[in-house]
């Protein structure tokens, strides 16, 4: 067999060969020879090399032509640049292929075909030489082509590729970014075909796309070929995987959404015909997964082995951006591509940049939700744009609102204040963009759209969460930049309180020593929805509404209980994972009878009480038969991030617990749902905010391992102050002497029974003299809302200095 000039198999490629077959084709080479031994499945196929290119431009002799149409494109952003881009095209797709590289590409094809099959489908991608650096992806700069049948159609595909290095895209992409159009050449991958159409298909980072947090992988999937995810016409389905508990090997998927996914791309069934088809994903199938628990694992094993490999070759850890897909035909999952990861992971580490609305907007302001792309905030006037033609009326910082975008809006999104999509999830086209040019985006609103009128006044927000939020009119906000390395140290531990598992990998950057209070109430409201006993016995809810409400909750899940056990595990999970190491405690749910009614179901199991504050709350409720079958749906969701996930940093804390025959009842109970006080290390802790916990301090510190101080309970029960009421508001105040005193003992106690103390309320950062206070007498942690962190350990370290 003759020496092939202008193909190399991967096999014979590497990372060194970007020169010669580009960073996608170098990148597909290095992970057909080095992770097929990991047991990483990567389809085999060739390069057409970049010589083949310019033997194309040389045999054609059109290289002077071209230079002379890239000196008048001008501005990348003009309508020069789109004819000039046109017209070389065109030279380059009219010079066709020179025969010796037509007949080394069709020589290969059917060496291709000898291992595959006649049947064989192939990918054909184009892959620039400037491709998938660390500091310039070229993402969807350049035309790819699926389902290639034949020769003919292969050669075909090939001449539209060696094209595409002139759209207009790839040319403002170079100029933007300082590359040389000349100096940049096209090879393309010709490879086979995963039978994703038939299957499932998705794009995976080794970390989260927004914060940039590195500990976990994400995986974006929908049914069908990718091409739905990248463009945003999907909202797929979305996992993370927390890497240090897979690796000590723990397999559990840490927090999951169902994604609608809308469509699904197909392939035509004819050989000969290489169309793709959007069909309506039928409504049943939406509401399942498209990937099992066992194929997301499998999914991020394959991530973090391609992370380590890459890591290895640079010799500095580098995040990854990989494509997968799943071939129906033989059931295995595939890596189609991987590259390093160019905007999250060049986020600087010393610097935490945080905004935040300067007025709380009213009810009525809130026009859509969505994702959260990024966690800026912006202002702008709303412009929908239905298609390529529509950009020409977009103006500087206008919001762009349109049902999905594509890599050829590129130059008008650059000019845009924020983006807005009906449809696509955070991998999506318009997410990838608004990361990369550092503006704030909202994707996957849906029908919230029809709440959005062209040439109105909104303001985005990404920076209360995952959730992205759209409001009318012009909302004034702030933003804060504190340098991390000037943060002072502290011998007091500070925490944070959080309930939100949206926040938390956002806020994990934070300098804190972990979460001194993670609230189970956030999760159930807003992501459970329901009434822990409904969901363990909806067959006692009689309200017909209501049963059809939780039918829908529980969807695909088996029971009522695995959808509260899951969903909690997962919440909570997100927000250890995030802060591990560092402990998370975790409080069990302490809802009054009042806010347990107003949940999904939840009037059929709640007795009316003139006093909730003071009525069937917190420990109270989980002996009681009234709550016991909740309670033990909170264990089980506790012991499932604690042993499946392998979260062994959440610690468990009790609220709102009368008397020591309470608090040892409690104690049984969670051993008899298998979180045994004291076995794999579990810790539990009472909340301090009753008299009677501090009266009783060395009774309470033999059961639990330590206190925190509750100070709106305690100051409320000290002073008997109801601090729900308007009329006797102005007596709460943790400073009188008698809250004061309250601690000093709770804190004593509990150093003379070695156990810690902390405060998990809000007094130390409103108030400076009770942070003097307690540091003073020697406190053990302060844990208050991620805002007043900051300032707080400014404030204690000072009060430190001066001891």
């Amino acid at each position: 067999m003759t020496e092939m000039r202008y193909i190399r198999w991967f096999k014979e490629t590497s990372l060194a060969d970007i020169a010669e077959v580009g960073g996608k084709t170098a990148s597909l080479g290095e992970m057909y020879r080095t992770l097929g031994s990991r047991g990483i499945n990567v389809p085999n196929g060739f390069a057409i090399t970049a010589a083949a290119y310019r033997a194309v431009l040389d045999r054609a002799d059109i290289w002077e032509q071209l230079r002379s149409l890239m000196q008048g494109a001008g501005d990348p952003d003009s309508e020069n640049t789109e004819k000039a881009a046109a017209d070389a095209r065109r030279l380059i797709y009219d010079a066709g292929l020179p025969d010796d590289v037509a007949a080394e590409i069709a020589q290969a094809y059917v060496q291709l075909s000898e291992q595959y099959g006649t049947q064989l489908r192939v990918a054909v991608r184009s892959s620039a030489t400037a491709e998938d650096l660390p500091d310039a992806s070229f993402a969807g700069q350049h035309d790819s082509f699926l389902n290639i049948g034949d020769k003919d159609g292969l050669l075909e595909a090939c001449r539209h590729c060696f094209a595409s290095l002139f759209t207009a895209r790839a040319i403002s992409y170079r100029e933007r970014n300082g590359f040389d159009h000349f100096k940049v050449y096209l090879a393309i991958a010709v490879m086979k075909m995963v039978r994703a159409d038939l299957a499932s298909s998705g794009v995976m980072f080794t970390l989260d796309t927004d914060s940039g947090f590195r500990d976990v992988v994400f995986i974006n999937s929908s049914f069908g070929l990718g091409e739905n995810i990248v463009q945003g016409t999907v909202d797929p389905d979305e996992f993370f995987v927390h890497k240090p508990t897979f690796e000590q090997g723990h397999r559990c998927v840490l927090r999951r959404q169902l994604g609608v996914k809308q469509l699904t791309l197909v392939c035509d069934d004819d050989l000969n015909s290489q169309e793709l088809h959007n069909i309506k994903t039928p409504e049943p199938r939406r509401k399942y997964y498209s990937l099992s628990d066992d194929e997301v694992l499998t999914l991020a094993g394959y991530a973090i082995e391609t992370e380590k490999h890459y890591s290895e070759q640079r010799g500095e850890p580098c995040p990854m951006d990989i494509e997968w897909a799943k071939d129906g035909d033989d059931g295995q999952l595939y890596l189609l591509q991987a590259r390093p990861e160019t905007v999250a992971s060049r986020k600087p580490h010393n610097q935490l940049q945080r905004y935040s609305l300067k007025e709380k907007p009213g009810a009525d302001a809130l026009l859509a939700r969505g994702r959260a792309i990024g966690t800026g905030i912006a202002t702008g006037r709303l412009r929908r744009v239905d298609s390529v033609e529509g950009l020409a009326n977009f103006k500087e910082d206008e919001v762009l609102f349109a049902e999905s975008t594509s890599p050829d809006w590129g130059p008008a999104m650059r000019r845009a204040a924020a983006l807005v999509t009906e449809r696509g999830g955070r991998t999506c086209h318009a997410a990838i963009v608004a990361r990369e040019f550092g503006i704030p985006a909202v994707v996957g609103i849906g029908e919230d759209g029809r709440e959005l009128a062209d040439g109105d006044t909104v303001t985005l927000s990404c920076a209360e969460g995952d959730v992205g939020k759209v409001y009318a009119g012009e909302i004034p906000f702030e933003v804060t930049t504190t340098e991390l390395d000037s943060v002072p140290e502290t011998r007091t531990k500070m925490m944070i309180n959080l309930g939100s598992p949206e926040q938390a990998f956002r806020l994990s950057a934070l300098p804190c020593d972990g979460i001194g209070l993670a609230r189970m109430e956030f999760i159930v409201n807003e992501h459970i929805k329901a009434h822990p006993m409904a969901l363990a016995h909806p067959d006692r809810v009689a309200d017909a509404a209501e049963q059809e409400k939780i039918s829908e909750l529980i969807g695909c899940h088996d029971s009522g209980a695995d959808y509260f056990i899951e969903t909690m595990s997962e919440g909570i999970g997100t927000i250890a994972a995030a802060f591990y190491p560092r402990p998370v405690i975790v409080r069990t749910s302490d809802f009054k009878t009042n806010e347990y009614a107003r949940l999904v179901g939840g009037a059929a199991f709640e007795p009316h009480e003139e006093n909730p504050m003071l009525g069937f709350r917190g420990a109270a409720r989980y002996a009681h038969e009234a709550y016991a079958d909740g309670f033990a749906l909170e264990c089980a969701a506790l012991k499932r991030a604690r042993e499946e996930m392998g979260l062994d940093n959440i610690k468990v804390m009790i609220p709102f617990c009368r008397r020591v025959a309470e608090g040892e009842q409690v104690l049984a109970a969670m051993a008899a749902h298998g979180l045994e006080h004291g076995v794999n290390g579990l810790e539990v802790y009472v909340m301090c905010e009753i008299p009677n916990n501090v009266v009783q301090i060395d009774q309470f510190s033999r059961l639990f391992d330590g206190i925190s101080i509750g100070s709106n309970d305690l100051t409320q029960l000290v002073l008997g102050v109801d601090r729900d009421s308007d009329f006797v508001a102005f007596d709460f105040d943790e400073r009188d002497p008698g809250v004061l005193e309250m601690m000093r003992q709770a804190i004593e106690g509990a150093q003379r029974n070695g156990i810690p103390a902390g405060i998990c309320g809000e007094a130390p950062s409103n108030y400076p003299e009770v942070a003097e206070y307690l540091v003073q007498l020697g406190i053990d942690s302060i844990s208050l809302s991620p805002d007043a962190l900051l300032r707080t350990i400014e404030r204690v370290a000072e009060i430190e200095r001066r001891q």
